[in-house]
This record gives structure tokens, C-alpha cells and sequence, in this order.
């Protein structure tokens, strides 16, 4: 029996002058700008500029939309192979944010060699803002009732509406099924916090980059419990494989880096009185 529930007619579309646009696209381009002008500031503290920043940027950009699509295809690889001339039906959807992620890091890394740019350095500044961006573009998803799950009794459940609407809910109607995405934008914005509360302080390069791994792959592992995915017969869908080794990563990189700190033996404090007697070592003696 369903306790309670959120129902409203999904908006596939919304027009723009002669356009019609997906509200979908519309929060994912508004999430990247979202991020980038939080990111900005803190990639200049860092010691790199704005040209570098948005080159390195649009680059990544770039490789996030074909590494999204590929991820996608690959996941649903049966489909495809019934009908290949649908990999470049991309108006259709079908994109993998994490294969997005991948796609932009394997992009961007060879133009942060370019720069002359740190790695780890780039994405401690950019994390934050891919955090709360996600969070952002999932705003979308929950406007055009995107990635519906199993069936719930949970209150945030979402109720399938009584007119058709074009919902790609596939469950009858009156029947609550999980809001994965509202799930997805809590769990980001819960990382964005963790991420802001970390930054407010000088911590070890990577830091911030592995703690959004292992924060946002351990939201994606959860979550993908109650997609309605396919899991090959493991019990776990792609992403939430490729989430959890991402995840189990991080936390080595963690420790790791956690021990190379506490090996760089820290500056000890100057004794009592060293300054003046370092002032009268050096001060010129009187003639005698």
C-alpha cells in the first residue's frame, strides 16, 4: 500500500523562441556553469589561470559527451547490436554520467600535461563544483521524470500519472516507484558539503579529488539498488561496478596519501628566545 507519494505530469519539453528544448539540457548546461564559476576561484589559488582553467574546460567538455555516449552504449550493448544506426540517434538520451567523467579526465589529462598543470592540483579545484553541478543537472531529470525505479511505499516515491504524458514511468498507473535521481541530487549535495567543509582549510594535493570519489561512488552504489537497470546477472549494474572500483580506489589513494603526509616530517618550532639570540648572533659587535 502506498503511504503517500509525489505526482505531477512530467515537462518533456519547454519552448525557447521557435525551440524545444529539454528542461533535461537546460540543467545540465546551467549545472556546468554552476560549477565552473565555483571551480574558477579556486583553480586561481592554485596558481592557474583563467585561460587554462576554461581551456583545459572546454576540452573536457568535449570528451565527457562522447565518453557519456560510449559508456551508454556499451551498457546497453544487445540493443545496439539489433540496431547499430541507433548509437548516433543522440536526440533519443541514452548517456552515462559516469562514462561523462571518465571521458572528460581521459580528454583533459593530455592538455593539463600540455599546461604544465598538475593533475591533481586542477581537479582538487574543480571537484566542489562537479559536485554541486550534478546536483544541479539532476534538477532536470526530476522535472521530465527521468530515471524512475522499482516500486516503493517510501513517501518521496513518485506516482505515476493518470494521463498519459509521455513519463517514461513504466509502472501502472497509481503505483509510487523510487526517484533515483532525487536520490542522486541528494547524495551530490551532501558531497558538495563534505567538500566545502574540507576546502575551508590547506589539505594534501588529491585529497579533495579522492574524497569525491569515494563520496559520489559510494552514492552511485546505493542508488543503483533501486534503478530499474540492467545487471548482467550480477546483481549490479555497470555503473554501479564501475562506482565501486572507483570508490575501493579512493580509499586507498586516501590512506596513501594520508601516510605520505604524516612521513614529511613538519618544521619543529623555534625554541624560546632563538630570535633574539639569532638577531644578536648577527648584530654587528661595538669596537672595542
Amino acid at each position: 500500500m502506498v503511504l503517500a507519494g509525489i505526482s505531477y505530469d512530467p515537462l518533456l519539453r519547454i519552448g525557447i523562441g521557435p525551440l524545444q528544448v529539454s528542461p533535461h539540457g537546460i540543467f545540465i548546461a546551467v549545472g556546468v556553469l554552476v560549477g565552473a564559476r565555483l571551480a574558477l576561484p579556486a583553480a586561481s589559488r592554485r596558481g592557474i589561470t583563467a585561460e587554462q582553467f576554461y581551456d583545459v574546460l572546454t576540452v573536457a567538455l568535449f570528451g565527457a559527451l562522447l565518453g557519456a555516449r560510449a559508456a551508454y552504449v556499451v551498457n546497453h550493448l544487445s540493443d545496439y547490436l539489433e540496431d547499430p544506426v541507433g548509437i548516433l540517434r543522440v536526440w533519443e538520451g541514452g548517456f552515462s554520467l559516469l562514462g561523462g567523467l571518465a571521458g572528460a579526465i581521459a580528454a583533459g589529462y593530455p592538455r593539463l600535461r600540455r599546461e604544465r598543470i598538475p593533475f591533481w592540483r586542477y581537479m582538487d579545484a574543480v571537484v566542489p563544483g562537479l559536485a554541486l553541478g550534478i546536483a544541479v543537472g539532476r534538477i532536470g531529470d526530476l522535472i521530465i521524470a527521468d530515471h524512475l525505479g522499482k516500486p516503493t511505499d517510501f513517501a518521496l516515491g513518485y506516482v505515476c500519472p493518470e494521463v498519459d504524458t509521455g513519463s517514461p514511468c513504466l509502472a501502472p498507473v497509481g503505483q509510487a516507484v523510487h526517484q533515483t535521481a532525487l536520490y542522486d541530487l541528494i547524495g551530490a549535495a551532501a558531497v558538495f558539503v563534505v567538500l566545502l567543509w574540507l576546502a575551508r582549510r590547506p589539505r594534501p594535493e588529491a585529497t579533495l579529488t579522492l574524497v569525491f570519489a569515494v563520496g559520489y561512488g559510494a552514492v552511485r552504489v546505493v542508488e543503483g539498488f533501486f534503478r530499474v537497470d540492467i545487471t548482467h546477472g550480477t546483481g549490479l549494474n555497470g555503473s554501479q561496478w564501475t562506482a565501486l572500483a572507483v570508490a575501493l580506489a579512493a580509499c586507498a589513494g586516501l590512506v596513501r596519501v594520508a601516510r605520505r603526509h604524516r612521513a614529511v616530517p613538519s618544521t619543529p618550532p623555534a625554541a624560546e628566545g632563538s630570535d633574539e639570540q639569532s638577531a644578536a648572533s648577527v648584530a654587528p659587535r661595538s669596537s672595542q
